[in-house]
């Protein structure tokens, strides 16, 4: 995947942040369907806050990187078990993150740790500098998706703010797919140069 496009996926999965509603009705549809759309909704959205607390507790960026593919695949296999009545998603899946460092820390040592089950972990929101990093990107990558001709922008926003892959965008067109697939290509030549320090 081009690096302007990482980007402005990126960009587009945190300006539509689903919210606590549609964190829940995401779980449902893995319980229910195995919806693979919903799964990596969640893994975008929760992956790099779950690094980022794992780091923040001490773990290397390996370790948090296995962390976070340990924890997603467990919300994967787990999804039927979450209970809304027990709280939002983002605490079930924060519980399953804790857990999984407790476990790493036991298997990693021979001794038991005695304080294991006082750590407390950071908060999973980003702080200021992050907030401000991610607010400039998004008026970046805004902005250069504005000089985009309108017929490219609109496959860029059916893209990647709704998640369609090509062949839906050309149907919902009533486009050839050749021609969906032709414009994106222009539109990621008029990115790149724009955004590639972003990646």
């Amino acid at each position: 995947m081009p690096a302007a496009l990482r980007v402005v996926e990126a960009s587009y999965e945190r300006a539509s942040m689903p919210d606590v509603d549609a964190h829940k009705a995401m779980i449902a549809r893995i319980a229910a369907d195995k919806d693979r759309a919903a799964f990596k909704a969640l893994f975008l959205h929760f992956g790099p806050r779950i690094k980022a607390l794992m780091q923040k507790a001490g773990a290397s960026s390996d370790i948090a990187d296995d962390l976070v593919q340990e924890v997603m695949m467990s919300l994967w296999r787990k999804a039927h078990l979450y209970s809304p009545e027990k709280g939002n998603v983002s605490t079930w899946i924060f519980t399953i993150a804790r857990n999984a460092r407790i476990d790493r820390l036991r298997r990693q040592s021979s001794k038991p740790y005695e304080d294991v089950e006082a750590i407390e972990l950071a908060s999973p929101e980003p702080d200021g500098e992050a907030e401000m990093y991610v607010s400039q990107r998004s008026e970046r990558v805004a902005s250069a998706l504005a000089e985009l001709p309108p017929e490219q922008k609109q496959i860029m926003e059916l893209a990647f703010i709704n998640d369609l892959p090509q062949s839906q965008i050309a149907e919902k067109l009533s486009l050839p797919l050749g021609t969906v697939k032709s414009r994106m290509r222009l539109a990621y030549g008029k990115l790149r140069p724009v955004l590639e320090d972003l990646a």
